[in-house]
């Protein structure tokens, strides 16, 4: 990914490489990439913002009656994807617009670049590393996905034991050709189970990375006779995927305003007043960070999961860390997002509650550096330890109360996140699940 790609640098670029297909890429409001295809020749009249859609078909997105929208292609986001066989194939990432030539209220990454504005505004930008794990399970003789996973191997282990690795190094090295510098990679704690770490960047590029992660994953996957799944929780009693987000503000000279020699944790006044505001508004965050179902049957003690509001530089049970490194390196760690989250609108609400905490100069309670989960609902008490909701259900009505995390997403995008997520929670507790018939059946 070059960032430094113009429109006519794309074009060159495009013709350079003969790519004869183009994938123009946008993100829906449940964080699902969907994708418009156009041949080579009609790559211009896509970077003049020329590419119309049917907005209608899209969920959250818009009516019938005003469904025409347009594309708007991001240049330094253009790729040639290295799988590609008979014909070069490369991908944009697009913006989507009205057709009065206004952003779109209802596209995520709108919503992430109007919090960034605003955070520009104040003297900052926003740097996040993401950690994205995953599992890799086999499929059955129809290629559906099934829940035998590939190993028996825990954290850290390495082949023979890790037989996931020869797919995550293809991962890697796909990773690496469309320019993700990998930190680390590595088995997760769970049979199955992966992590591959990328450096962090700005939030936007933070987001389509994230996105484009999932999508390489997949596809290396699947050609390894694999399924890979970011559903939070697939198998019951074992660890589920997380998707902690490291973040840190910088000023606009690039340097980290979250950073203060003088200080013990080497946190500033800006990083702790951040600090405060995620914790302010965890609740009516967890809508956005953990967005479905699935998502809090992982939020659940005893699987390295943060159930509890608090924060802490060295434990591990709190939903924020503040990790050791100092320097450009400082930042906080929050803890409970997962990978089913839309990456846009997460980032986005995160930070909207960080600046929220800065510019109302919260001050966050004291760190917690004993075990929350040996801890007894009195002793949180007197700690002053909140939780975070235990399902979405109550995530949604967390997110109703909290004005600023509405103001983030917009009025568009809170009315269909709402509506989308009460039609989940209703269709889930009309269903009658295998728990149900195995403990009822033969009891009643």
């Amino acid at each position: 990914m070059n960032r430094n790609y113009t429109k006519e640098t794309v074009i060159e670029k495009a013709r350079e490489l003969d790519v004869q297909f183009i994938h123009l890429q946008f993100t829906d409001i449940s964080g699902v990439m969907k994708n418009i295809s156009i041949t080579i020749e009609q790559l211009e009249k896509a970077l003049n913002n020329e590419i119309m859609f049917d907005g209608s078909s899209i969920d959250g997105f818009v009516r019938i009656e005003e469904s025409d929208m347009y594309l708007r292609p991001d240049p330094t986001t253009f790729v040639v994807f290295p799988w590609s066989t008979q014909a070069a194939e490369a991908r944009l990432i697009c913006d989507v617009y009205n057709t009065d030539g206004t952003p779109f209220e209802g596209c995520p990454r709108n919503t992430l670049r109007k919090i960034l504005k605003e955070a520009e505004d104040m003297g900052y930008a926003m740097n996040v590393g993401p950690e994205c794990e995953f599992f890799l399970f086999h499929t059955d003789e129809r290629g559906k996905p099934s829940l035998e996973t590939h190993d028996n191997a825990a954290y850290f282990d390495l082949a023979p034991v890790d037989l996931g690795g020869s797919a995550r190094k293809d991962m890697i090295l796909t990773l690496k050709e469309m320019g993700f510098e990998i930190e680390a990679s590595h088995h997760e704690c769970a049979p199955g189970q992966h992590e591959i770490d990328f450096k962090y960047d700005n939030a936007l590029r933070a987001a389509d990375n994230i996105m484009t992660f999932k999508m390489v994953v997949r596809i290396i996957a699947q050609r390894h006779g694999l399924h890979a799944t970011f559903m939070p929780k697939p198998v019951h009693g074992i660890a589920g995927s997380g998707m902690h987000i490291n973040m840190s503000l910088a000023d606009l000279n690039g340097k980290n305003a979250f950073y203060d020699k003088d200080n013990d944790l080497g946190l500033s006044k800006d990083a702790y007043h951040y600090l405060a505001g995620v914790l302010d508004h965890a609740k009516g965050l967890a809508a956005i960070t953990n967005p479905t179902i699935n998502s809090y049957k992982r939020l659940v003690p005893g699987f390295e999961a943060p159930v509890h509001i608090a924060w802490s530089a060295s434990n591990r049970s709190p939903l924020v860390r503040v990790p050791a490194k100092k320097g450009q390196s400082t930042r906080i760690e929050l803890r409970n997002p997962d990978p089913s989250a839309n990456p846009y609108l997460a980032l986005a609400v995160v930070l909207k509650a960080g600046i929220d905490g800065i510019k109302k100069e919260l001050t966050p309670p004291e760190p917690i550096n004993s075990n929350i989960y040996d801890m007894d609902k009195g002793e949180r008490r007197e700690n002053g330890i909140d939780s975070l909701p235990v399902n979405l259900y109550e995530a949604v009505k967390d997110l109703k109360k909290d004005e600023v995390i509405k103001e983030a997403l917009g009025n568009h995008i809170y009315k269909k996140y709402v509506d989308i997520a009460k039609y989940e929670w209703a269709e889930y507790s009309k269903f009658v699940s295998k728990w149900e018939l195995d403990r009822y059946l033969k009891k009643f």
